[in-house]
């Protein structure tokens, strides 16, 4: 292992599609990690799901061997980080086991939203900044004009900015200088009891949890026994070493390295990320201050299509759980669908790769309900609930008022496409509070709206009205007095529970009109009418007709007398009677999913 002092831990953080896992394959191509014949593109990004939408969720640590000018050994541990807004607990967990940070602003659309706040993240961990000018071999790259909003916008020395190309890796070399001399080594104490931050996890059927972590002071070593602070479990070290894109196993780890260690660990539950390692004989006085509470804004459903794939799917997500720390979950019941679990995101784009996870990683069929918001209702009594679920929302009568989360949405545009976005986010029940014009050709807009306006499409159609060029961002702020109504969907007026849904009540029938066209055209016909109604409370809001199947009768009816084919039609007509009083209506799988999408989809 290298001594303290050439070690550096560093990572990449940039807007969505800025290019940290391009760049990150040029500093894996130069370190020579891996042979030119097996190299691939984004190498980092391993699972399928990065590979087809092209970007990343998980950060992944790789350590790249470097020799200095100075002719030294260095040992450079790099973690790449995901640019989505979705995945921003993803990035603060990767920035907590690193001392520098490049962050990376494309030469052809500046700084934009993200790049904002992964720096101020940057900054509250203390991390030493080296700003990056990205894709400077493109036509359309401005130089100059990144380089003025890098002093502008995010008050750094533009003249400490690296021009790089990560594609065709121009100035890697000088970019791999900079992290040796601009970075700092990590400060630690080999000789101290071990302490060390678990900042992920992924699990291994065959040796059980993989803990990923970095030491900040002492050495572990195989052989040896740690324990986990926040549960005082204790397990043998079997394993441990680097990440060289494949596990590198090395005899010990010391302060300021980054490394992995498997110790047999087959209860999932006792490994959490931001808990504390140390040793079982020695341990620490303290443990290291671990990741803030991670605070789901989205909640969903999520149900098995088979009722006794139930245990699969508990298991699954307990896996799921110590890959991806941002997800929250609880048991659920519904009438509809049975057993499942409540849970909760971080936004829609988790919510979507929670569920192709499963689907892939782990081969479960899963039903989605439509994702909700928390809101806070209060009871005429004066007490105060916290509501996500439709099922739990109380009677009309009950309510004295509801609250709704809001937050604070700032989007970054040329300037060609302020109107449409004006017009979205008032759609939107959007309030404008600032108005910033950044340069002649870009603004920002922040806006007060609710969350749950933003749940639905609007990243979307914010992307397809500004042609892909606008860049959005959003805190929560708080909670605001509105009007809220439960919207129930009745199917041959029975209430389906896993349809219903919390909803503003100005736009309760719009929506209701939506969820009841989406299933007429999903409902297969039967022999009888099928009625799909929208109702609030009592109130029917909207409805839509299934119409039945018309079976011919009187084929085989040939010519004769009309009594013979009215005898028949009679007999037709009261057997469609009896059969509407008995008649149970299959919901399909593709019904629930044609309610959580949008009209284009």
């Amino acid at each position: 292992m290298a001594q303290i002092q050439y070690i550096r831990n560093f990572c990449i953080i940039a807007h969505i599609d800025h290019g940290k896992s391009t760049l990150a394959d040029r500093l894996i191509q130069k370190a020579h990690l891996v042979e030119d014949r097996n190299f691939q593109d984004q190498i980092l990004d391993n699972m399928d799901i990065e590979r087809e939408r092209g970007i990343t969720i998980k950060s992944q640590a790789v350590t790249l061997p470097y020799t200095a000018a100075d002719g030294h050994e260095y040992e450079l541990n790099l973690v790449d980080t995901p640019g989505h807004v979705d995945f921003s607990y993803e990035v603060s967990r990767a920035i907590s086991s690193c001392e520098g940070a490049l962050l990376l602003v494309d030469a052809t659309q500046g700084v934009q939203a993200q790049t904002l706040s992964n720096m101020y993240m940057a900054l509250e961990h203390n991390l030493e900044i080296v700003p990056v000018i990205n894709k400077i071999d493109m036509q359309a790259a401005d130089i100059g004009e990144a380089r003025r909003q890098i002093e502008k916008d995010l008050g750094l020395d533009s003249r400490d900015a690296l021009l790089v190309s990560a594609r065709q890796g121009t100035g890697v070399d000088e970019l791999f200088e900079a992290i040796v001399t601009r970075f700092p080594a990590p400060s630690g104490d080999s000789g101290a009891p071990l302490r060390a931050l678990i900042f992920d996890c992924h699990y291994d059927p065959y040796r059980g949890v993989v803990v990923h972590l970095r030491i900040f002071d002492g050495v572990i070593r195989r052989g040896m026994k740690i324990s986990f602070m926040s549960n005082a479990s204790v397990y043998e070290v079997e394993a441990l070493g680097v990440f060289k894109l494949a596990l590198v196993e090395t005899g010990e780890l010391s302060a300021g390295s980054v490394g992995y260690i498997i110790a047999g660990v087959k209860t999932v539950g006792d490994v959490r990320v931001g808990d504390t390692v140390t040793g079982a004989e020695h341990p620490c006085a303290k443990a290291l201050p671990g990741f803030r509470e991670v605070k789901p804004v989205v909640f969903s459903s999520i149900y098995p299509m088979d009722s006794n794939d139930y245990e699969e799917l508990r298991i699954s997500m307990e896996k799921l759980k110590l890959n991806d720390a941002s997800l929250v979950y609880e048991k659920d019941t519904s009438a509809a669908l049975g057993f499942g679990f409540r849970c909760g995101f971080l936004g829609l784009l988790h919510l979507e790769v929670i569920q192709e996870r499963l689907e892939r990683e782990f081969d479960q069929s899963v039903i989605f309900t439509a994702p909700s918001v928390k809101y806070k209702v209060k009871l005429r009594g004066g007490e105060e609930l916290s509501v996500d679920n439709p099922s739990d929302y109380p009677g009309e009568g009950r309510i004295e008022g509801a609250e709704e989360p809001y937050i604070r949405a700032s989007v970054i545009s040329p300037t060609l496409y302020l109107g449409n976005i004006m017009n979205l986010c008032l759609e939107k029940r959007g309030v404008q509070t600032a108005m910033t014009y950044l340069d002649e050709k870009r603004v920002e807009l922040v806006y007060d709206m609710p969350l749950a306006e933003v749940l639905f499409d609007f990243y979307d159609r914010l992307k397809s009205i500004t042609r892909g060029y606008a860049s959005f961002d959003y805190d929560i702020t708080g909670y605001k007095p509105t009007e809220l109504a439960r919207l129930d969907i009745l199917l041959n007026g029975k209430p389906v529970d896993a349809l219903s849904c919390l909803v503003f009540r100005g736009k309760a029938q719009a929506r209701a009109r939506m969820v009841c066209e989406r299933l007429r055209d999903e409902i297969p016909r039967q022999q009888f009418k099928i009625p799909i109604q929208g109702a609030i409370g009592s109130q029917i809001i909207a409805r839509e007709t299934v119409n039945a199947l018309r079976k011919d009768v009187l084929a085989k009816c040939y010519g004769g007398d009309i009594t013979r084919k009215r005898k028949l039609l009679e007999k037709q007509k009261e057997g469609k009677k009896r059969m509407k009083t008995v008649g149970e209506v299959e919901l399909p799988q593709s019904a629930f999913l044609a309610v959580l999408k949008t009209k284009d989809e």
